[in-house]
């Protein structure tokens, strides 16, 4: 694979880039939420499928809105297919990894997609990275361990989930930037998302438990929330350059502490709030390096 250029587009309405940014956070992490909540009572694989289903509502109204079905022309259906099985094995993990940890625990071990992303750029896409950002990303897994603390408890096995999740999340990122110079947004969301319901309509009925009928309303919401989340991010990069928008990111940290808090009463130990802190301070700066590389 060559040297994949992943400057932005100028920045057209920077404040309702970093408000679609913030938007799209609190939504995503509402679904993270939510779907802690359900891995209480069904497997993950179910839960996988029965979201699936309710994606494709909001989902048709981005195809209406992007063009129809010209949307979702491809010119790479392999690049889709190991994409979607990126998401799939990335979905997985992750909520496997909400089933045992507390919000704020798994969503800022998967902040360090951003540094598996700077640590892969040089074998994968042939970018030079300087001293400067290995030890911003070093930095960053130390972040990640203080988190993790290994030994430290009972369930702390489980903080490699995420930990995994975002590794392939940080693949399936860089795969991307190569697909979008010919598939659209629309087209890799729903190619990913039909591969991700078929993958799990498989698998299903072997985990499959009976769903009441309300329980199929908060499967409708999740779906909704996916969905929504996806739209929201798609236009924070149709607003905004990806410089300017990435680090609000990281408000995610902040939305999951108050929905764990509420939710759960978990309480942010001071070993979490050192790791978010330094994970965060890491991603920025790796961010802050790309902008000045890139010239934005």
């Amino acid at each position: 694979m060559g040297k994949i250029s992943i400057q932005g587009r100028g920045s057209s309405a920077p404040g309702k880039a970093i408000l679609c940014m913030l938007l799209g956070v609190a939504v995503l992490t509402a679904n993270d939420a939510l779907l802690k909540w359900m891995t209480g009572g069904y497997h993950v694989v179910q839960i996988m499928f029965c979201r699936g289903l309710f994606v494709f509502i909001p989902l048709a109204l981005l195809i209406l809105r992007g063009g129809g079905l010209r949307s979702l022309h491809t010119e790479n259906p392999k690049g889709h297919l190991i994409r979607a099985l990126l998401v799939i094995l990335g979905t997985f993990l992750f909520v496997s990894g909400l089933k045992h940890l507390p919000l704020t625990d798994a969503i800022a071990i998967a902040f360090a997609g951003p540094l598996f992303i700077a640590a892969l750029a040089p074998p994968l896409l042939g970018e030079h990275v300087g001293w400067r950002r290995w030890i911003a990303v070093i930095s960053g897994f130390i972040g990640i361990v203080i988190i993790m603390r290994p030994g430290g408890g009972v369930f702390q096995w489980a903080a490699l989930f995420p930990l995994a999740a975002s590794l392939t999340g940080a693949f399936r990122d860089i795969l991307t930037r190569g697909m979008s110079e010919t598939e659209t947004s629309v087209a890799l969301l729903f190619y990913t998302s039909l591969g991700v319901v078929l993958a799990s309509m498989v698998i299903s009925p072997f985990v499959w438990q009976p769903v009441p009928f309300a329980d199929w309303g908060w499967f409708a919401v999740n779906g909704f929330l996916i969905g929504s989340a996806h739209f929201l991010m798609i236009e924070t990069f149709r607003y905004g350059e990806a410089a300017l928008v990435a680090p609000f990111k990281y408000s995610g940290a902040v939305w999951a502490a108050i929905f764990g808090y509420f939710i759960w009463g978990d309480i942010p130990d001071l070993g979490t709030v050192m790791g978010v802190t330094v994970v965060v301070v890491a991603g920025i700066y790796i961010l802050h390096r790309e902008r000045v590389r890139h010239g934005v």
